[in-house]
C-alpha cells in the first residue's frame, strides 16, 4: 500500500558529495517524521538524519555540518544532501517513514536501500 524508492546512490571520491532522493507513494493520508538510516558492512543499521512535517531536523553527530537533510511534503518526497564524503560513510542508506494511511492508520515503512560507496 505504500511504498519508499530512493535514488541517487553511487561511487564518489572522498570529498565528493552526492544527494539521495526518496519518493513516498501508496495511499497516503500524511506522513510525520521522514529519516535516513545506514548501514556499513559488519555493522548495525545507525540514524544518519530526520526531518519532521514542520521541518525540524536532527543529525548524527558524525554527519553534522557535512549532510543536509531536507524534505518536500508537497510531493512526497525527502532528500539527503551529503558533502565532504569520508570513506567511513560507505553504507546502505535506507529510508524511512512514519506514514498515516487510509487502511491502518500510521505504521513505520522502510526503502530497499541505495548504495553509497566513498573511495578513490
Amino acid at each position: 500500500q505504500v511504498q519508499l524508492a530512493e535514488s541517487g546512490g553511487g561511487l564518489v571520491q572522498p570529498g565528493g558529495s552526492l544527494r539521495l532522493s526518496c519518493a513516498a507513494s501508496g495511499s497516503i493520508v500524511s506522513i510525520h517524521v521522514m529519516g535516513w538510516y545506514r548501514q556499513a558492512p559488519g555493522k548495525q543499521r545507525e540514524l544518519v538524519a530526520t526531518i519532521t512535517s514542520g521541518g525540524t531536523t536532527s543529525y548524527a553527530g558524525s554527519v553534522k555540518g557535512r549532510f543536509t537533510i531536507s524534505r518536500d511534503n508537497a510531493k512526497n518526497m525527502v532528500y539527503l544532501q551529503m558533502n565532504s564524503l569520508k570513506p567511513e560513510d560507505t553504507a546502505v542508506y535506507y529510508c524511512n517513514a512514519a506514514i498515516v494511511i487510509v487502511t491502518i492508520g500510521v505504521g513505520n515503512y522502510w526503502g530497499q536501500g541505495t548504495q553509497v560507496t566513498v573511495s578513490s
